[in-house]
């Protein structure tokens, strides 16, 4: 088998493998850089979850017979408060989808109000903390939850939703 995450981020490369070397020891990943046709910084769960999906669907067209995966964070409003959110996407070679979301925290009140000034979560969150490069290490969730939860957590707990779905849908 083989597996294609739509993603060169290092977090999102990190979970996959986990997730492959427990369920699918046997399958070959491999990961590309494919657009996810969503803005930069997608808002709100539904283009969120757009932009995971259309990842999933460009990495299993790169090879016939591939699973694609695709995950995507992006930011959502809740109650006026500005959350983070994160989705991911599986598309199996015969053209089923199964798509998950996973946890949210809301962004501290200095965070959100650049975000929603127009720059994109990863930018705001280097500067914020004096860092490079967080959104492939441990990401906002991991500065926020003071290491606790990193982002690789997170899409590895999306990752296992998405797995789960599978293999639930082959009983």
């Amino acid at each position: 088998m083989d597996i294609i995450l739509g993603s060169t981020n290092r977090a999102k490369i990190e979970a996959t493998r986990k997730v492959v070397a427990v369920h699918f020891p046997e399958a070959n990943m491999s990961n590309a850089e494919v657009p996810s046709g969503v803005s930069g910084q997608p808002f709100g769960d539904e283009e969120t979850r757009l932009g995971a999906l259309t990842r999933a669907l460009r990495a299993s067209q790169l090879q016939e017979g591939a699973v694609g995966i695709g995950l995507e964070g992006g930011v959502r409003l809740l109650e006026e408060k500005l959350y983070l959110c994160n989705w991911g996407a599986m598309v199996l070679p015969d053209g089923t989808r199964f798509t998950a979301g996973g946890a949210q925290i809301p962004l501290p009140e200095e965070i959100a109000q650049e975000v929603l000034q127009g720059q994109e979560l990863g930018v705001v969150m280097d500067a914020f903390s004096g860092k490079h490069g967080i959104r492939h290490k441990e990401g906002a969730m991991g500065m926020l939850t003071a290491g606790l939860v990193k982002r690789d957590d997170l899409f590895t707990h999306v990752l296992q939703l998405l797995v789960g779905q599978w293999e639930y849908s082959q009983k």
